[in-house]
């Protein structure tokens, strides 16, 4: 975890620069302004202040001249000199805020992400920013109305219609207006041509305009929250630990799927929003935001602000803006949440907390699960992070005393936890994914009226098309992976680069039948339909949710019970509550058993017991089916007998002997480029670079081909490092990264580097 790294951060240089960014005597006496911009160079840039505005203060937004080019930057702090000579200091071009739009604790935790991911700051600035802001537009919005004057009042209009009627048109649109005149988008509702009779107009002095910005406000009037049910015994320790600790606290809320989490949730967020202070809640996707938020109001009677990818951004803009302002009394988001300036934030909570879509895989690539952490530790308030899985990380840390285990070890309610139980498919044969037993459970449970979850988690309607002659595989032409056939659009498509072509029908090699080979979740779906063709069976992923609204109604056909088998992957074992289901059944359970990932195990256990935890949460029991090849592995006796409780003891055991993490630190640096030698070579003068270091306790492996060696056309390698000490282990990144940055032969390929990384293979 990061929270140790706090207090080494604190010591180090830039930390020295942060105070300063609040100190108003250090600022008084300073000229020189920092400016990060989003550009791939880990330090900020000197300017001047533009040329007669006031001094800009840290945390405001400034257009300033980079190369060729003008780019939105924001002063990270203010000095009171240059290292460049005094001509060489270029002038912003205008300073675009009023005020910061970004306190002293924003950049604060920006400056950390930087230095703790070894990342361009300009770059953590631009994903902490939404995208309106990154592009220089107003924090608030500017509505333009235009008016007429007292000469406007006075013409004749009779006269101005015989000259020019499209004039006349609007004069008297804005006269029936009255003194405020008509805001311009309501003008080019009315008048699409308004702007070739306005021009006239206003040089004749008979209309003007005046411009109103516009400021936060909330959305919905508060209403009388929904009462709770009462709190067991488990869940009123809970609450309590967490209300009775004073400043920062990091507890982990260990509780079996069912258990209740939501409501110790919502009686803290009572407790935190009934002061006066504002709550983050954080989830890994956003398929889980509209059932959270949902619930959230029933019960708060307050209206959150909501932050994930799929708003627009002028939405994303709005919602931030409410957060910024203090309106909104609690914002629920997705990873980059985290960022979100809250002025007066008393709790943070992290839900599924062991979910790895918490981690950007992607250009700034940090762990919103840690930064909430890290951001609760420095405001000093309290983290509360949810999760029937609890990743080892957190584990370890409860057994250390770092942070406090909250378990809620029963379901609420008195609801049984599922009855899980084995298919081995080494004795009963499966139809298109669905064995016999399978499919006889499915008709028992739906005859009795419950619902059923079939869980696979690969889309399209097979990963791979086969020759039944020859033998030949349909491979991607740019990686290093099989085709998945997409039978409804009658495509081949990569999942990894998004090439796709026409689905072939004969072998490109002999010319013989083609067949579709193993199942996804379309070639699911169709076979459920046929078995139960009276059923409605509904497919719930990536595929199926692309139009907007498309997941949120797919999800409530499933909560109602008006889709009886559902059919899904990952995405429907995150955290939904579906009264109706009874029955869970793992088509494919044998991908993670023998992955080469030291978390295969962790990860196996965390993804079983998610999507287990959606049957029997109601007064119905639950059943689990897991269909798999190798019903003698020792994972699932230790699984069945144990509870994923077993598995994370044995697979801590494990780590701590092998001296994976949590026992040590890792970095991944990866490269990738058109010439396999190309990626190698880097790598290889990094390696050397840091051996050269003559760091003690690092270990340094590979280079190595990457899982996937060639990827959208590039060939990729990867070089880990390893210690047990993290500040060892960030001193050389924090060497490394700047001389890599000017390295020419960097330039040859594209590279990265990943601190903790949740994907080695």
């Amino acid at each position: 975890m990061l929270v140790d790294y706090v207090e080494f951060y604190k010591f180090q240089a830039v930390a020295t620069l942060t105070r300063a960014i609040v100190d108003p005597d250090a600022v008084s006496k300073t000229d020189i302004v920092k400016v990060a911009v989003n550009v791939p160079l880990s330090r900020e840039f000197d300017y001047l202040p533009a040329a007669g505005a006031p001094l800009p203060q840290p945390g405001s937004r400034v257009l300033v001249p980079f190369g060729h080019r003008r780019q939105t930057g924001v002063v990270t702090a203010l000095a009171g000199e240059s290292e460049l000579p005094g001509n060489k200091v270029r002038r912003c071009v205008a300073t675009l805020d009023r005020e910061p739009v970004l306190s002293g604790d924003d950049l604060w935790l920006i400056r950390f992400t930087s230095n703790y991911y070894h990342h361009p700051v300009g770059e953590v600035v631009a994903a902490a920013l939404p995208a309106l802001l990154r592009q220089g537009k107003a924090l608030h919005p500017v509505l333009v109305h235009v008016v007429a004057t007292d000469a406007g009042e006075k013409t004749d209009l009779d006269a101005l219609a015989r000259r020019a009627p499209r004039q006349a048109e609007l004069l008297e649109l804005l006269l029936d207006a009255g003194g405020n005149g008509v805001d311009v988008e309501t003008l080019t509702e009315q008048l699409p041509t308004w702007r070739r009779a306005a021009k006239p107009l206003r040089e004749k002095g008979l209309i003007g305009q005046h411009e109103a910005r516009i400021y936060a406000s909330q959305e919905d009037e508060p209403t009388a929250g929904q009462p709770g049910p009462t709190l067991n015994a488990d869940q009123s320790r809970a609450v309590d630990a967490v209300r009775a600790h004073q400043g920062f606290g990091a507890f982990v809320l260990d509780g079996v799927t069912g258990s209740g989490k939501t409501e110790v949730y919502l009686r803290l967020m009572e407790q935190v929003i009934g002061a006066g202070k504002q709550v983050l809640v954080l989830v890994p996707e956003i398929g889980l935001t509209p059932q959270l938020v949902s619930r959230l109001k029933r019960r708060l009677g307050l209206a959150p602000a909501v932050l994930h990818s799929g708003l627009t951004d002028l939405e994303r803009l709005g919602a931030w803006r409410r957060a910024r302002s203090g309106m909104a009394p609690f914002v629920v988001g997705t990873r980059s949440a985290v960022f979100t300036p809250l002025p007066n934030v008393g709790l943070i909570i992290v839900d599924e907390e062991h979910d790895h879509s918490l981690k950007q895989q992607e250009g700034l690539r940090y762990s919103a699960r840690d930064l909430a952490i890290v951001r609760a530790k420095h405001i000093g308030i309290p983290v509360v992070l949810g999760s029937a899985t609890p990743t080892l990380e957190m584990l370890h840390h409860c057994r250390t005393g770092s942070y406090v285990h909250l378990e809620l070890p029963h379901r609420a309610g008195g609801a049984k936890p599922p009855a899980l139980r084995l298919v081995d498919l080494n004795r009963t044969v499966a139809r298109d994914g669905v064995s016999e037993p399978l499919a006889a459970a499915i008709a028992e449970h739906l005859g009795a009226g419950g619902q059923v979850l079939m869980f696979l988690n690969r889309r399209g309607f097979a990963p791979t098309l086969i020759c039944a002659s020859c033998g030949h595989i349909a491979e991607c032409p740019r990686c290093d992976s099989r085709m998945t056939v997409h039978a409804h659009d009658r495509q081949l498509r990569c999942h990894h680069c998004g090439v796709y072509r026409p689905l072939d029908d004969t072998c490109s090699e002999c010319g013989a039948q083609v067949r579709p080979l193993g199942e996804g979740t379309q070639r699911l779906e169709e076979a459920l339909q046929e078995r139960f063709p009276t059923r409605r069976v509904i497919r719930i992923d990536s595929d199926s949710t692309q139009k907007k609204g498309a997941m949120t109604e797919a999800l409530s056909l499933a909560e109602r019970g008006d889709a009886e088998i559902l059919v899904g992957t990952q995405m429907l074992s995150k955290g939904h509550h579906f009264p109706n289901l009874t029955l869970v059944g793992i088509i494919n359970a044998d991908q993670g058993l023998f992955g080469a990932d030291f978390r295969s195990s962790e990860r196996l256990a965390q993804s079983i017991i998610q999507v287990a935890g959606r049957a029997g949460r109601e007064d119905r029991p639950g059943e689990v089916l897991v269909q798999t090849a190798f019903p003698d592995n020792d994972f699932w006796a230790r699984l069945i007998d144990g509870g994923y409780r077993q598995v994370s003891e044995d697979a801590l055991a494990e780590r701590e002997a092998t001296r994976w993490p949590p026992f040590t630190r890792l970095a991944l640096l990866r490269s990738a480029a058109h010439r396999q030698r190309d990626a190698h070579a880097f790598l290889e003068a990094v390696r050397q670079r840091i051996l050269d270091m003559q760091v003690d306790g690092l270990r340094v492996l590979g280079p190595v081909d990457a899982p996937m060696a060639r990827k959208a056309g590039r060939y990729r390698a990867q070089l880990l490092l390893q210690s047990a000490d993290r500040q060892a282990l960030h001193a050389v990144l924090a060497r490394l990264r700047p001389a890599l940055e000017e390295d020419p032969a960097a330039r040859k390929v594209r590279w990265s580097l990943d601190v903790d990384p949740i994907e080695l293979f």
